[in-house]
């Protein structure tokens, strides 16, 4: 994916119209779920600007809902003045939290994007427009729209599944939310049409959607939805694909050029499309805020080799002035978004086969990620002792990435781990936002 000219180029050809909207609509109340898409997709040019634009929205919230899979766990602190990051480490989250809504407004914009692409492109018929690629273009809509769905499941439950593109508040009336089941059925319906659609992988793209990002999502949702056999079966298939490998070391995926062998699926940005998440990361002297910071106890375990390894190179500093290091790119801002791993597809892998007995299965497969860390093998144990183990893993290995808070959560240890007993806040609030705007919209238990 070339972003610095094309990609922002279809930027703009997408969000031009909106810029001339009248006084009488800018206020109306319009919910988040409904965001205009009035860009005409009506020929290749119109087509491939169209899923860009959509691919920009997409980057638009990972970053954020990085920061709602981390701070609100036990791996990371806030440690700066802005209260919207404090409410999310203190898992006091009010309806009106900024960081929240705004991820919730950006994946809804994404969604809807992705809609406009779905809806649009069948009836293109310009002959530069092939069918292979018009078929690509609509698998990469529909496994971001798939993506979408499965990041509101996760982070709020069943929401209100929009499938068609949405220009005004009259466009969602009616639609109730959906069940969390319902919710990630449709996540499911759309990676299957997105694979059907979607060529073999090639050698080397990993920035665009392929047929290994859809299986490596099928296993992600899998994992959730506690279907272990589909969970390893998917999982195997990315596994198999000789494009990715672990690399080694652990600090070369996120090095620069990027794009290596351990990522599956990632976002690339680039000095005119820049990713400042870096910022949040990085002391003052060296130019960031320095408002997420590692916590003592993960400090602890990276530092240990026995358990951190060769990620001890996921921070730097020293003292009181330890921060991390994952996104690195100071000032330049091109740190990718790591959407799938091949280290998380074998961890899903062992999860799965630990569930189903296969025990030796599951050791090597946790022995992978603990080999390349450079960490002794976990040579023994029973279910529920390798079971802890890969969470273990799980937490070192993505402390920086959007695994963590969700990870207690579907395992239902958020309890036990965090002290948030009161499963409610387990969700985050639906935006009050939409709640004035939509009458549709209901709000989760207990806010």
């Amino acid at each position: 994916m070339k972003y610095p000219t094309q990609y922002t180029k279809a930027i703009y050809l997408l969000v031009l119209p909106l810029l001339f909207s009248s006084c009488k609509k800018y206020l109306e109340e319009i919910p988040n779920n409904a965001i205009p898409s009035t860009a005409a997709i009506t020929d290749a040019g119109t087509a491939r600007a169209a899923i860009l634009g959509t691919y920009n929205r997409l980057q638009n919230y990972t970053t954020d809902y990085i920061t709602l899979g981390t701070v609100t766990a036990d791996n990371v602190a806030f440690n700066g003045t802005l209260s919207e990051y404090l409410q999310l480490d203190q898992n006091a989250i009010p309806t009106d939290n900024v960081i929240t809504v705004g991820v919730y407004q950006k994946i809804y914009s994404t969604i809807n994007s992705a809609n406009s692409v779905i809806a649009g492109l069948p009836g293109v018929t310009d002959p530069l427009l092939q069918t292979a690629e018009k078929n690509r273009i609509l698998g990469e809509a529909y496994f971001i729209r798939a993506l979408g769905y499965f990041d509101l499941a996760r982070g709020w439950g069943g929401v209100q599944l929009q499938l068609t593109p949405t220009a005004n508040i009259n466009g969602i009336k009616g639609v109730k939310r959906s069940t969390l089941t319902q919710t990630y059925d449709q996540v499911l319906a759309d990676l299957i049409q997105s694979e059907q659609l979607l060529p073999a992988d090639d050698a080397i793209t990993r920035n665009r959607v392929q047929k290994s990002a859809v299986r490596g999502l099928r296993a992600r949702l899998a994992l959730y939805r506690e279907n272990w056999t589909d969970a390893a079966t998917y999982s195997t298939q990315v596994i198999a694909q000789s494009k990715f490998a672990l690399v080694n070391t652990y600090q070369s995926f996120f090095t620069a050029p990027y794009l290596s062998t351990e990522s599956v699926f990632e976002l690339t940005f680039s000095a005119n499309n820049q990713n400042n998440y870096w910022s949040l990361w990085y002391p003052s002297a060296l130019g960031g805020s320095y408002t997420l910071k590692p916590t003592a106890s993960l400090i602890s375990k990276l530092n240990d080799p026995g358990i951190g390894g060769t990620r001890k190179s996921l921070i730097a500093g020293t003292g009181s002035s330890v921060y991390g290091t994952l996104y690195n790119t100071a000032g330049t801002g091109t740190d990718p978004s790591y959407v799938l791993r091949i280290a998380e597809l074998y961890l899903i892998r062992a999860e799965a086969r630990a569930h189903l007995n296969e025990l030796d299965g599951a050791l090597a497969d946790l022995n992978a990620i603990r080999k390349r860390a450079g960490v002794s093998p976990f040579t023994s144990g029973n279910q529920e002792e390798i079971l802890q183990a890969i969470a273990d893993e799980n937490s070192v290995e993505f402390a920086f990435e959007a695994h963590r808070w969700f990870d207690l959560v579907r395992t239902k240890q958020a309890g036990k781990i965090l002290g948030l007993t009161n499963t409610n806040f387990w969700l985050f609030p639906i935006p009050y936002s939409d709640l004035l705007s939509d009458p549709d919209v209901v709000q989760n238990p207990g806010y």
